[in-house]
């Protein structure tokens, strides 16, 4: 996330001063503990910030919000920008914290070990609703440090051809994605909790065997493992890593380190930072990290090319598929394009269907103009609808300030507010694929 109001490409002249005022790698390192800052700001200033380093959140009416401690807000002073106290970054915890399950953190977020257990869990469990699959690797695991490979899980009740990565199979396709922005704590467990709606449901709740009995429901549940352990290694503290464990091009240091996944893919990539410690950074190549060549194999896998390679080439009303990529926060459903302000061919199918999409979660339908205020180049959403013709959008999941907003909401927050919010429109997501532009 970012401004509702203003741009965060990189304008470089402006980031040369800042960054010189940032020590030169534009990390902005501090000890202290992060708050929000709102700051006013144009347009201008708020895209000097965000090249200088410095990491640019959502603001209102001529502002934006500045993530960082007391030493942040000086260099802010420095430059001659008003930073006051906005909200905290990390939410209270309950008073006791020694009763939490194994392989959580912060309360009661999952790691990467307890979300690649689940799926093993539901797949054993449901040999005829559900198979897990292994997609690709994390940056770590290909360099031999580590890391994880990148799972996914198919739902459906099984019959000959379903979940076999087929873009030929019978049944209609949605595909959910979470926590590709490792630090957005919320939406891998909006993920855990969609799983088990599903597997656990389809016995005894009529939409979930509804819903698998006619369509293919694909997740992956984190898209950006080796962030999101940077992230719980801080514990009752996470670190707030946005990007992969990508370290290579050196300079950078804690979390500025690595790339941004949801800027690296491989449609109309190339519009954002080439500045390795931004949080923006869009990496050396489009579709240079292995978690997007991961996520984009997996995608041409299961769904066909359905739309021309024009911008304004439309998807056709009998085009298939869904899909939702999981962010916070914003309380926004984002339709294409993501890398313009033009918007996309299908537009007014796209407004329908966030329509029914917000009956549920009561988020703000449109473009990345109307909405969060800043163009996103190399997205996913826009890589599946770019290249696919799959109805594809993203969810900012939860509000800016109070226990229930930022990234890092309290645990209770998600079965009791987000969960109740996002879990229509999941259900009209799956009820779609099979005619999204005819909603």
């Amino acid at each position: 996330m970012a401004s509702r109001s203003l741009s965060r490409l990189a304008l470089a002249a402006s980031g040369v001063l800042l960054t010189s005022l940032l020590g030169g790698t534009a990390t902005a390192q501090t000890a202290d503990t992060p708050v929000f800052w709102r700051v006013p700001a144009t347009a201008t200033q708020a895209q000097a910030l965000a090249a200088a380093g410095f990491d640019v959140e959502e603001g209102d009416g001529g502002s934006v919000d500045v993530v960082g401690g007391q030493a942040v807000a000086a260099k802010l002073r420095a430059l001659g920008y008003r930073p006051s106290y906005f909200d905290t970054v990390y939410k209270e915890l309950p008073a006791r914290t020694e009763s939490l399950a194994a392989d959580t953190f912060y309360g009661g977020y999952r790691t990467v070990t307890a979300q690649e257990n689940h799926l093993a869990q539901v797949a054993s469990a449901h040999p005829d609703l559900a198979t897990k699959y292994t997609i690709g690797q994390s940056w770590k695991k290909t360099k031999g440090q580590g890391g994880h490979d990148i799972q996914a899980i198919c739902l459906t009740k099984k019959q000959t051809g379903d979940c076999t990565l087929s873009t030929t199979s019978t049944k209609p396709k949605f595909f959910l994605m979470a926590q590709i922005h490792a630090r957005e704590l919320s939406t891998g467990e909006l993920a855990w909790r969609w799983i088990d709606y599903l597997a656990d449901g389809y016995a005894t709740d009529a939409t979930a065997k509804s819903i698998l009995d006619t369509t293919e429901v694909w997740v992956v549940p984190i898209a950006n493992p080796d962030g999101v352990d940077i992230v719980a290694s801080g514990g009752n503290s996470p670190k707030l890593q946005r990007k992969n464990a990508n370290n290579s091009r050196g300079g950078c240091s804690g979390t500025n380190i690595g790339v941004d996944l949801n800027r690296n893919s491989t449609y109309r990539w190339g519009g954002d930072s080439n500045s390795a410690c931004a949080e923006t950074y869009q990496g050396v190549s489009a579709g240079s990290e292995p978690e997007v060549q991961a996520l984009e194999k997996l995608a041409r896998a299961i769904f066909p090319d359905q739309r021309g390679t024009g911008n304004n080439d439309p998807a056709p009303a009998t085009a298939k598929g869904t899909m939702i990529t999981l962010h916070s926060y914003g309380n926004d459903i984002i339709i294409p394009w993501g890398f313009t302000q033009a918007t996309s061919p299908n537009d007014a199918q796209y407004r329908r269907l966030g329509a029914k999409y917000s009956a549920s979660n009561g988020y703000l339908v449109g473009t990345n103009e109307e909405t969060v205020g800043y163009d996103t180049s190399g997205t996913t959403d826009d890589f599946t609808y770019g290249e696919l013709g799959v109805a594809s959008v993203t969810f900012e999941v939860g509000g800016s300030s109070g226990s229930c907003g930022g990234f890092l909401p309290k645990y209770t927050c998600v079965d009791s507010t987000f969960w109740p919010k996002n879990k229509g429109a999941l259900v009209t997501a799956a009820k779609a694929a099979a005619a999204p532009y005819q909603q």
